[in-house]
């Protein structure tokens, strides 16, 4: 029963580990140029995004949604293991 407390909690800590670095990644990916005004043409800021940095971001939040999962699993697991280790 413990052990499946244990993974439960650690499957919990590596998504939010996973989270903050989905977050790292995603503020990586973006990348913003200022162009000065020519002329008729107005002064602008242009953002655009890097693919692979968006890539590994989309990667690290849907393997921290599957650990979420797994830990919950693990815990109605847990639970229900107890439950009947009890009735016994």
């Amino acid at each position: 029963m413990r052990y499946g407390i244990v993974r439960a909690a650690l499957a919990t800590a590596f998504a939010v580990a996973a989270v903050i670095a989905a977050v790292l990644s995603w503020r990586n990916s973006i990348r913003t140029t200022d162009f000065a005004p020519a002329g008729d043409i107005p002064a602008f800021e242009a953002t655009r995004y890097a693919a692979p940095w968006v890539f590994l971001a989309a990667t690290l939040l849907t393997v921290a949604g599957l650990l979420l999962v797994d830990a919950v699993a693990q815990l109605a697991q847990a639970r229900h293991a107890g439950g009947a280790h009890r009735e016994q």
